[in-house]
């Protein structure tokens, strides 16, 4: 816990010391409500990428001064490079417009991403990895349209594409023969139900968050690979007491069809089940269950404690109980915007085996 507070306290003194003077560098008071930008160098660490270095920005603004119903819409981008020398350069982003008749989402990112692989499926063993390299660039953009009360009807498209996939030959991707090995691109339209009643847009109180979706690869957007990909996702968020916060999720990701290595489910990170490699687990489903419970303690800090469980598997149905994987945790927050409830993140997730590690990110996991 010691070493935890004083990683905390390094990037913490990091970002307090320049945003005392970028804090106000755009914001104004017109016919649209105050808009806030923070330009702030980042220093962030987790189980992937070790520490990594660069800047970050977060703009979160209201349409028109009348709009009252819409919540706060927000983006944020970053340039990183870690000590393992991977770059990643990332701008995301969601728009409540129009009092939440319109919600529009983005995400463009670019890699260059020296990583790991440990083979496909549950039972892979922690030390039996290889390495490899690819660069990625991808695209992914949603626009959604209220049809009912809380109701949204959405279109979904993603592109993708990975090159300069360097691995060894004959290794673990040659041995399962895994699609996409070589380098491809996919493009392919998509269809989205939303349903959310959550109270704010960066770390709701109270409310239900449900999506379901289903997205098509193939020949006829000019996609490499033949796939279908879907998805639930269900969140609900309630006040424990008067300051704590319960969080809930249960997120199933699911596949059918000749799928690309960087489009397999891929268990673990930052959003679910922290402690594990990104990737550390691979294949063409999973599902991930977990909570957390948040609490401020202190003017702009607040601590969590979180617990997961989940799995992947080949097929839909073998997504059971057996060699189940399981993570627990806890962290601190730092509110960068107070009004709005933007935080910075530090967490340390514990999974089964030696599977641990530590985290530092903007945004609350879920």
């Amino acid at each position: 816990m010691k070493q935890i507070i004083k990683q905390f306290g390094l990037v913490l003194s990091c970002f307090c010391g320049f945003s005392a003077v970028s804090s106000n560098i755009y914001a104004q008071d017109t016919a649209v409500e105050k808009a806030k930008l923070i330009l702030f160098p980042a220093l962030t660490r987790s189980v992937e990428t070790s520490w990594a270095a660069g800047g970050a920005a977060s703009l979160t603004f209201r349409g028109r001064a009348s709009d009252s119903l819409s919540r706060t819409s927000g983006l944020q981008a970053a340039v990183l490079y870690s000590l393992r020398h991977q770059l990643i350069a990332t701008m995301r982003g969601t728009q409540y417009l129009q009092g939440e008749r319109y919600i529009f989402n983005e995400l463009f990112s670019f890699s260059s991403f020296p990583d790991k692989f440990w083979g496909m499926g549950k039972d892979t063993k922690d030390n039996a990895f290889e390495d490899y390299q690819f660069r990625q660039f991808y695209v992914f953009l949603h626009p959604m349209h209220r049809v009912a009360r809380h109701l949204f009807v959405g279109l979904r498209y993603e592109y993708q594409r990975v090159w300069n996939i360097q691995y060894q030959a004959g290794g673990l991707f040659d041995q399962q023969n895994v699609a996409g090995r070589k380098g491809y691109h996919v493009s392919g339209p998509g269809i989205s139900l939303t349903y959310d009643t959550r109270n704010h847009a960066f770390s709701p109180d109270k409310g239900f968050f449900a999506q379901v979706y289903l997205s098509r690869f193939g020949s006829f957007s000019g996609s490499d690979y033949d796939y279908t990909n879907y998805a639930l996702d269900l969140r609900h968020f309630m006040k424990a007491g008067d300051q704590g916060v319960i969080a809930l999720q249960a997120w199933v990701f699911a596949n059918r069809g000749d799928v690309p290595l960087r489009s397999l489910a891929a268990f673990g990170g930052g959003s679910s089940m922290r402690g594990y490699y990104e990737g550390r687990f691979r294949d063409l489903n999973q599902y991930v269950i977990q909570g957390e419970y948040r609490r401020p303690v202190y003017k702009r800090f607040g601590l969590v404690a979180f617990a997961s469980f989940g799995n992947v598997a080949s097929r839909l149905g073998a997504l059971d109980l057996t060699n189940l994987k399981y993570s627990f945790g806890g962290g601190m927050r730092y509110a960068l915007n107070k009004s709005e409830k933007l935080n910075l993140r530090i967490d340390y997730g514990i999974g089964r085996g030696h599977n641990s590690g530590l985290y530092f990110q903007l945004g609350e996991a879920f």
